[in-house]
């Protein structure tokens, strides 16, 4: 027979000597690596292409790093994106120790291949403070000795992070070094505070030179419309000479298996001053969008006339009450509501009835902002949303001393002077609100980049502000 025959070429005892021969030099010569596997979060079924990934496990466990005359690929170049790290690594891990320390914890889990490493998941190299990412394994290198393969061979390159990329291990220099990689938008905020806002009212017949009439102290809706996209425009008659006109605005709802939205009161702005009749209400769509709104005004003497905000507070959340003193015997007690802007200060307040029959001008109270607003820590990880923009995104850093917030998947563009809430999961949120002072783009992981110095020069040369600087004006 041409093999030898005092071996057996593949017995269990054979494979066995060798892959614990493997195993034990992997852990003489090998280096410490944290393993990530990348979990699906959301994937499209038709292309089968993931479109949301995070990670959020860890194993520790050891590799032999190949590269033993230093990194491969094309290092650090100077692209039209700025200094870009190409390195490359080839990692060798046991069959053996893959198997028995990470495949069971994955089975189950929402990843592509659990049974062996699989591309797309990522290696943190301690040695390096570096994120590569796997792509390509090779499982039959060596080629079948003794009629076994005993390890993985592992094609990595430095991780470039996407922002639908959400990592949290726990282990926080595996978290830190990769929000280092991810492009992420960089919101400086600064706190609410908290104030209590203050408010004045007169009577429209001292706002007025006129020595009597009427104003209008609520509208009532006769048909709330439908199809309404945006709140239509309220339109008053005018007053009569020398009078004050008023103004109101709608407020819009949406009900159940409707198509658009109704609205559901009128609030007045300012109830006008010098009517003899009631005047007359009209209802127009901003757009083609809308219809079917009817109104009609009720005026009486005696009413609040324009408030006037002496102090708009800060630190509100959420809308404070408004109290205005009851009027005499015989009169209608004025009610109104306030308006809250981005800011977390009191805008505007409206009348939802101006009130009747009142004598002197009444005290008005607004409540003080809601105790206990955690104003000061986002969580690592959580979903924070823009009061005014709507924008959503996930917290990838925060640092509490220097009051920026790291953010990236962002679903739309912030905005300077919005606040930004911490809603966390349906588990876990912070409730942190804070207000954006500026925001900045730049990524500033490089160092060694002076995009925003050649951008600056750059700027005296062309007039970039043009869509297009080299056509005609």
């Amino acid at each position: 027979m041409p093999l030898n025959s005092y071996f057996l070429q593949g017995s269990q005892s054979e494979q066995r000597l060798v892959q614990d021969l493997i195993n034990e030099q992997l852990k003489i010569y090998g280096q410490d690596v944290i393993y990530l596997p990348r979990k699906m979060v959301n994937q499209d079924a038709i292309l089968n292409e993931a479109i949301a990934t995070q990670f959020d496990d860890s194993f520790r466990m050891e590799m032999y790093l190949a590269n033993y005359e230093g990194f491969a690929g094309n290092g650090d170049i100077l692209s039209k994106f700025g200094v870009q790290s190409t390195d490359q690594i080839t990692l060798i891990v046991s069959k053996e120790r893959y198997e028995d320390f990470i495949s069971p914890f994955l089975a189950g889990e929402d990843v592509l291949v659990s049974s062996r490493p699989s591309e797309g998941d990522l290696i943190y190299l301690p040695l390096d403070n570096t994120i590569f990412e796997i792509k390509y394994v090779e499982a039959k290198k060596p080629f079948y000795q003794l009629n076994k393969l005993f390890v993985y061979q592992l094609s990595c390159e430095v991780f470039d992070a996407a922002q639908d990329e959400l990592v949290d291990t726990g282990i926080e220099e595996v978290d830190v070094a990769v929000s280092d990689f991810l492009f992420t938008t960089k919101l400086t905020m600064v706190g609410l505070g908290a104030s209590t806002a203050t408010a004045t009212m007169q009577r429209a017949t001292d706002l007025s030179g006129l020595a009597s009439g009427s104003s209008v102290n609520q509208i009532d809706l006769i048909n709330d419309g439908t199809g309404y996209t945006v709140p239509p425009t309220i339109g008053i008659s005018t007053a009569p000479i020398n009078g004050i006109n008023a103004s109101a605005v709608a407020v819009m709802t949406r009900r159940s298996g409707q198509v658009g939205q109704s609205i559901d009161r009128i609030d007045i702005i300012n109830p006008g001053f010098g009517y003899t009749e009631p005047p007359v209400i009209t209802i127009r769509s901003q757009n083609e969008y809308g219809t079917g709104a009817a109104a009609t005004a009720i005026i009486n003497e005696g009413s609040l006339g324009l408030p006037s905000i002496t102090n708009s507070g800060v630190g509100y959340g959420s809308t404070p009450t408004v109290g205005i003193t009851t009027a005499p015997p015989g009169g209608i007690n004025a009610t109104a509501v306030a308006v809250v802007n981005v800011y977390g200060e009191l805008s505007a307040i409206r009348y939802t009835n101006a009130g009747a029959g009142y004598t002197l001008a009444p005290n008005v109270t607004i409540s003080a902002p809601a105790t206990g607003i955690n104003t000061d820590n986002y969580l690592y990880g959580e979903l924070v949303r823009g009061v005014s923009t709507g924008t959503t995104a996930y917290v990838h850093r925060w640092d509490s001393d220097t009051g920026v917030l790291q953010v990236t998947n962002t679903t739309s563009n912030f905005a300077i002077g919005e606040a930004v809430v911490g809603i966390g999961t349906t588990q876990n949120g912070s409730d942190a609100r804070r207000i954006i002072q500026s925001i900045s783009d730049q990524d500033e992981y490089d160092e060694y980049a002076d995009n925003i110095e050649v951008e600056s020069e750059a700027d005296d040369i062309l007039d970039f502000t043009e869509k297009n600087p080299f056509g005609e004006f």
